[in-house]
């Protein structure tokens, strides 16, 4: 078959790379990822040779992504990296079958946290910025959308654009797409843009396949007063919600406060959606995030709130991951930021494991999938104590491109005997995984099994077209949020910042 993207191969299906989902600035590669992804590049060549197929081909196939991975494992074995690692027979990268069998996987997968961006006309005015920073970001070369389309770059961006990243090109079978920390009238996805894409979603009969957060920032006026409103116009599943956020240099917020923090858990209660999602750990950038509001991205008032109201489901975007931050094995102490700080407060407020504190994984599992040490330790660390059954899946795509790479890294990644018995985490069963991809969601966003089933064993026409894509599969295998502190700054200013 003709391959529209990259025809010569040279973009590897797994993605270790400096892309960040435009809430950071982008970090080095470090050396054992670029020895891994060199490896991998070696690998494929040799490998797609011995298979009879050209690059691309072979890279396409669940080989490419065997191969990759197993050249990964090489790599971080030689730099030390010995404390997780991803579990695949060698002869996986040569045999289909074999590698289809370990990264192929029929679970049923619940992405929770997603993006796109509005292709309002403001976005593409000529004299604001945000046409020039969406020109450089990566996915402003996409080919697979109209070329004569008026919206330009900008249609790369969109909720079509979202569809296929999410829905064709990964094994994704439910998303909920959610929003950033702007203020109500300059949000990048605005709640109808959300709800167009979900409408576009069930008028391929892909019923539920999408649901939509209710963004709230309670430091900006008004919008906690707005919540029911958008709750009773857009059917949100669950609040999303920023304490280090900072709008026009307002400060900070805890949950447990009385100024922010209690008013907004006592309105998301008598809205009847009793899901709040709080972005802990990734630092924002300026102006979103003050120097001084980093603190509150520390996760130090998650045990009280939650002990303090048992009914309401507290999800912790990025599981308080922060990228400064090197995780290890945790020992109690003053932890004002990362992972540990929020496994400190669950401790000391007496939050049990699998109880009413989740943990996210979106951006967290794409950055420890570069160092299998660091991911043994906090997938450990978050299985050990927020509780199996309270890891939820979200890949923050479509910043990352597809999620397929992730969820191949995770169907496979494994931690080894040694971390399991000196700090007692879990071994990955493949119970373990199904729970983390989907089922530990199902709960706190009111999906049914019946509904799991229909997503997993239907016919509906998501299911057919995926299944007929799969056909001629052509993945883009880019990441499309900013590289580079450039495309990062061109970002700030689309989003409407520095």
């Amino acid at each position: 078959m003709a391959y529209k993207h990259d025809p010569d191969g040279q973009r590897l299906p797994i993605k270790l790379d400096t892309t960040t989902n435009g809430e950071f600035a982008p970090l080095p590669l470090p050396r054992h990822s670029r020895a891994a992804n060199s490896l991998a590049q070696e690998q494929a060549t040799e490998h797609a040779k011995r298979s009879n197929l050209n690059r691309r081909r072979f890279l396409a196939s669940s080989c490419g992504a065997a191969s990759t991975l197993l050249a990964f494992n090489q790599a971080h074995a030689a730099f030390g990296k010995v404390g997780g690692y991803y579990d695949i027979p060698q002869a996986a990268a040569l045999e289909p079958e074999l590698a289809e069998a370990t990264l192929g996987g029929e679970e049923f997968i619940f992405d929770i946290q997603g993006h796109h961006v509005n292709p309002l006309d403001r976005w593409r005015a000529p004299t604001l910025h945000t046409a020039t920073g969406l020109n450089f970001m990566p996915q402003a070369k996409c080919d697979y959308l109209d070329p004569d389309s008026e919206l330009g770059h900008v249609q790369c961006f969109t909720g079509q654009a979202f569809v296929k990243e999410m829905f064709l090109d990964s094994d994704t079978d439910m998303a909920v797409l959610t929003f950033a920390p702007t203020t109500y009238e300059d949000m990048a996805l605005t709640d109808d843009e959300a709800a167009a894409t979900r409408e576009m979603v069930e008028a391929m009969e892909g019923n539920h396949r999408l649901l939509v957060h209710g963004r709230v920032v309670p430091n900006i006026d008004g919008d906690i007063a707005r919540m029911q409103e958008t709750r009773d116009q857009w059917d949100v599943s669950a609040w999303k919600t920023y304490t280090q956020a900072s709008v026009d240099g307002s400060e900070g917020w805890w949950l447990n406060d009385e100024k922010y923090g209690a008013p907004l858990i006592e309105e998301a209660r008598r809205t009847g959606v009793n899901n709040i999602c709080i972005h802990k750990g990734l630092p924002l950038p300026t102006p979103f995030m003050t120097k001084e509001n980093r603190v509150y991205g520390g996760c130090r008032d998650v045990g009280p709130a939650a002990k303090a109201n048992p009914d309401i489901n507290f999800i912790i975007y990025h599981s308080g991951y922060d990228i400064k931050e090197k995780d290890g094995p945790f020992s109690p102490g003053d932890h004002k930021i990362g992972v540990d700080s929020l496994i400190q407060s669950l401790i000391e407020n007496g939050v049990e494991p699998n109880s009413n504190v989740y943990a996210e994984l979106g951006t967290t599992w794409r950055y420890l999938m570069r160092d299998p040490e660091e991911a043994a330790h906090v997938m450990g660390k978050l299985f050990k104590y927020v509780g199996e059954d309270n890891v939820l899946w979200g890949t923050d795509c479509i910043w990352y491109g597809s999620p397929q790479d992730q969820i191949q890294a995770f169907r496979s990644f494994q931690i080894s005997a040694d971390f399991q018995e000196e700090f007692g985490y879990p071994a990955i069963t493949p119970e373990l995984r199904a729970k983390v991809f989907g089922y530990n969601a199902i709960g706190p966003y009111k999906v049914s099994r019946d509904e799991v089933l229909r997503r997993t064993q239907g016919n509906d026409p998501v299911k057919r077209a995926r299944a007929n894509y799969q056909n001629a599969p052509d993945p883009t295998f880019l990441t499309y949020g900013p590289k580079t502190r450039r495309e990062f700054l061109n970002f700030l200013r689309f989003k409407g910042g520095a």
